[in-house]
């Protein structure tokens, strides 16, 4: 396993404490909707950890609702009772520990679908942000130059045309993982690269067109390699 994959594991596992050590310290103290957390500074010296990491915790509880910070004001409880919260902190963490099999066919679904309200509903709007990142793409693969993060960017600005807001929430929050573990154990194929540059555009096209059945299909066929490479990743495991 690379250094740079074992760090982020670290760091995941740390994350996932700070969140767990939250929920403790809330339930410990009895803390109700509205009151106020310890300041950042305080929660890192008694986890034992850095700001960064208290901050990006923290982060995380806010994106699902459970906490809201106000600037030079704190930290507080958000308006929800502590049964509900203990049990979608204990949500949160689950997902955090999801495998990567998991992660890729829920993955699946959400661009299945994601793709399919894409084709119905792109403005002219929705349609330049996905031809401006599929332009970035192609020319990352045309240098053969990592296309990674433009390849996700191509997905996350379909995920936006679906006028799905929760859907898009939801590619943010585990596409990022996917990459990564794809990055740190693929081996580069220049030929690869070029069929999927292909199957971005028909899949372009097929929106663009508001070929709803296409799209699906070129969306599907497109995540073959991935699914591949998932089986393979499990495997080796």
């Amino acid at each position: 396993m690379k250094l740079d994959s074992l760090v982020k594991n670290d760091s995941n596992e740390v994350l996932t404490r700070i969140i767990s050590n939250i929920r403790d310290l809330i339930n410990y103290k009895n803390l109700e909707p509205g009151d106020k957390l310890p300041s950042e500074r305080v929660l890192a010296e008694k986890f034992g950890v850095s700001r960064r990491n208290i901050r990006e915790a923290i982060e995380t509880l806010e994106f699902y609702k459970l906490l809201k910070s106000i600037p030079q004001s704190g930290t507080f409880i958000a308006n929800i009772g502590q049964v509900a919260l203990n049990g979608m902190v204990d949500d949160i963490l689950r997902l955090r520990g999801h495998d990567f099999k998991s992660l890729v066919e829920t993955r699946l679904l959400l661009e299945s679908k994601a793709v399919e309200l894409a084709a119905k509903r792109r403005t002219e709007e929705d349609l330049e942000l996905i031809g401006v990142a599929l332009d970035s793409y192609r020319k990352k693969v045309v240098n053969r130059e990592d296309a990674l993060q433009e390849d996700l960017l191509f997905h996350l600005a379909i995920a936006r045309a679906s006028g799905n807001s929760t859907m898009n929430a939801l590619m943010l929050q585990i596409t990022p993982k996917i990459i990564s573990v794809f990055e740190n154990n693929r081996v580069c194929d220049d030929k690869e690269d070029v069929t999927n540059l292909r199957k971005h555009e028909l899949i372009f096209e097929a929106i663009k067109n508001q070929n709803v059945e296409m799209a699906v299909k070129s969306m599907e066929e497109h995540f073959a390699t991935l699914v591949q490479f998932c089986d393979n990743f499990e495997e080796s495991k």
